[in-house]
């Protein structure tokens, strides 16, 4: 989906005078930093095509629960996708809730057990695996989304990619980008993530972002075209710093809600 656009962009953070160039003037001005830590945990589920309609009914009750913990300001929001693009290996549906504590993200934890059927067939027979995850480049409309859409993309730093390789991608590339999209209502949240517990081999990161309609897809690879159109380097040097192999993206529809 977006693979091309953001390998083209994220190419530029082996190569720091190419990052100054590859923005306009205008964005390099907007100073970028580091914002506190927010951490979200996803749980995810593989679930059989007929089991799908028990989800949604764990989902309204997980729901239920997560909405008490952001009204007393455990976690900043919640919420839950359907995947739109399955593989034999990716989770059909997840549930998800931030918070900035990890604290918050166990408490949370504590209270979508408690609501969920022990007995379940949907759970108790769907593959499942959880993930934590923090970023410290992130943006969120307050109020509540329905029938949205989540782009995910996953990548991984090679061995030797510099230390402030993800550093310089965000605040000089990936940020002023998002920020526009985020300005204008194309994307209604974005985050830059790595893994709080790393469940997998470290070095991997994720981009995501929620936009209301379809065609807010459409308006995020136009903004990264125009972005890196005069750069076609890019390509290069993002092969120099990432493992192409490590490469994925999802594409969920998505009910949430942030404080």
């Amino acid at each position: 989906m977006n693979r091309r656009f953001w390998s083209i962009i994220m190419g530029f953070c082996g190569l720091a005078a190419l990052i100054l160039c590859a923005i306009p003037a205008a964005a390099q001005m907007q100073e970028v930093k580091p914002k506190p830590a927010m951490y979200s945990y996803v749980a995810n589920w593989q679930v059989a095509r007929e089991n799908w309609p028990d989800m949604e009914k764990m989902s309204g009750a997980v729901n239920d629960s997560l909405k008490k913990m952001m009204d007393d300001g455990t976690i900043i929001g919640y919420g839950h996708d359907i995947n739109l693009v399955h593989t034999e290996h990716d989770s059909t549906h997840d549930v998800w809730w931030s918070s900035m504590s990890m604290a918050g993200i166990i408490k949370a934890l504590d209270a979508a057990r408690g609501s969920t059927d022990p007995h379940s067939v949907a759970l108790n027979t769907a593959k499942h695996w959880d993930e934590v995850w923090v970023s410290h480049y992130y943006n969120w409309k307050s109020g509540p989304y329905k029938d949205a859409y989540t782009s995910y993309a996953e990548y991984k730093l090679k061995a030797d990619a510099p230390d402030d390789a993800l550093k310089n991608l965000s605040e000089h590339l990936v940020v002023p980008v998002m920020e526009k999209l985020f300005a204008d209502g194309t994307v209604l949240e974005y985050e830059i993530d790595v893994a709080a517990i790393h469940t997998r081999a470290p070095g991997i990161f994720a981009i995501v972002y929620i936009t209301p309609t379809p065609e807010g897809i459409d308006k995020v690879d136009a903004a990264i075209r125009d972005a890196v159109k005069d750069h076609p380097l890019g390509i290069q040097a993002f092969d120099s710093v990432t493992d192409s192999s490590e490469h994925r993206d999802g594409l969920a529809k998505s009910d949430g809600v942030y404080k």
